[in-house]
């Protein structure tokens, strides 16, 4: 591998080369990760939309958002019309601003039970748990992790049903001193969320080191897999 090569491979912005087709020909470090969370096609076609008309290269100052990636722009370029390459402009993420995650070895399913029977004390909404059985012990703060999952059950609230999903997050990785953990998700859905839940969400996920992605209808808390 060259040197010039080398700075893609490691660079913290993903970069992927497509065949004329939408093939993927190649492809960073990074990149890699982000098509975990988002299928070739979809990046193919924003590639496509954000071509110069003619050969060349043309940067495009977007946002774009898959999972827990960000991206405030893009370049795509090409010289004929074998191939074209796109490279997306990263934002700051959790993996950068983030200390790693500490605390004592936990068992996050008998923490989801608990938090889900406390909640559940008076009220008539009912719990459903699609919880994968693989995960293992992993290190947090349990009593800051308590009053994350409570908070966020509290935001959902007004619905007749909660979903609970624990799941792993395939191809997703975080680093922390040059160390890479694999990440699972924990994500809580119902029809509707209280909003005014949203700045206490985010402060909670912040003291326990963690990212928390909020949508419409959906709170997922991403961990990483610290088991050592």
């Amino acid at each position: 591998m060259t040197f010039d090569q080398q700075w893609i491979e490691y660079d913290f912005n993903p970069f992927i080369l497509f065949s004329a087709s939408g093939k993927v020909l190649s492809l960073n470090t990074e990149a890699q990760y982000l098509l975990g969370a988002v299928e070739p096609s979809v990046i193919y076609k924003i590639a496509m939309a954000n071509a110069n008309s003619t050969f060349g290269f043309k940067t495009t100052f977007m946002e774009l958002e898959f999972g827990r990636f960000k991206f405030f722009g893009i370049t795509v370029g090409y010289e004929d019309e074998e191939q074209i390459g796109m490279r997306l402009y990263q934002l700051p993420s959790f993996q950068f601003t983030k200390q790693k995650p500490e605390g004592n070895f936990v068992n996050v399913y008998t923490l989801i039970d608990l938090c889900i029977s406390s909640n559940s004390i008076g009220s008539s909404v009912k719990y459903i748990k699609e919880l994968d059985p693989s995960i293992p012990e992993i290190r947090l703060q349990p009593e800051l992790f308590i009053k994350l999952l409570n908070k966020t059950y509290q935001a959902f609230s007004e619905n007749e049903t909660i979903l609970t999903r624990l799941f792993f997050r395939v191809g997703e990785h975080i680093k922390y001193e040059g160390e890479k953990y694999s990440l699972f998700a924990i994500e809580f859905s119902a029809p509707h969320l209280n909003r005014k839940y949203t700045s206490e969400l985010t402060r909670l996920a912040e003291e326990n080191n963690l990212y928390c992605d909020m949508r419409e209808s959906k709170v997922t808390v991403n961990i990483p897999m610290i088991s050592k």
